[in-house]
């Protein structure tokens, strides 16, 4: 949940500070009339270098890994296990930071409500395993890597329609 407040915020505060970073200053005057840029003045000891910015740790991250490191779920479609193409590439960040991090992740499989539970706990393993296998092709060793299956017994939201169950088939990345 902490994470989506944090993407909400980082959905909001880039595009402002990017619009702040693109607004001019009209009322500046070129004394220069050579065609040359007016080199800029700077008080004795400053060289005009730009500081570098703090940045949080899910900024760095974004910022070497791609936005699809935020994302932690992986959906699947009604009674299966393959990985769906639009999340190969959040999956693809994933393998990149797990190799150079050499971190280890667990990955839930979950199931929504309909099935037996036995049949949604090896449902929910397939699906962990299926994002566990994505991540070894793509370099992670397998030493890093974890499964575990809730099936059922952890859902998202308790509500019974198809959203709700769409929400509730996933794979969660957690380290």
């Amino acid at each position: 949940m902490e994470l989506n407040k944090v993407l909400k915020s980082l959905a909001v505060a880039l595009p402002m500070m990017t619009l702040a970073a693109c607004s001019a200053n009209n009322e500046e005057t070129f004394e220069n009339q050579d065609g040359m840029n007016p080199q800029p003045e700077f008080p004795a000891g400053e060289t005009g270098a730009v500081e570098p910015v703090d940045m949080t740790e899910e900024e760095q991250l974004v910022a070497k890994y791609g936005a699809g490191i935020l994302e932690t779920t992986i959906n699947f479609a009604y009674d299966q296990s393959d990985i769906a193409p639009e999340f190969r590439k959040v999956l693809n960040a994933h393998a990149q930071y797990l190799v150079s991090s050499r971190k280890f992740v667990t990955v839930q499989g979950h199931t929504d409500e309909r099935g037996t539970p036995e049949y949604n706990i090896a449902l929910g393993e397939r699906r962990a395993k299926a994002v566990v296998r994505y991540l070894q092709s793509m370099g992670v060793p397998a030493d890093q890597l974890n499964t575990v299956s809730y099936g059922e017994e952890k859902p998202l939201t308790m509500e019974h329609s198809e959203a709700a169950y769409a929400e509730n088939r996933r794979a969660v990345l957690v380290y």
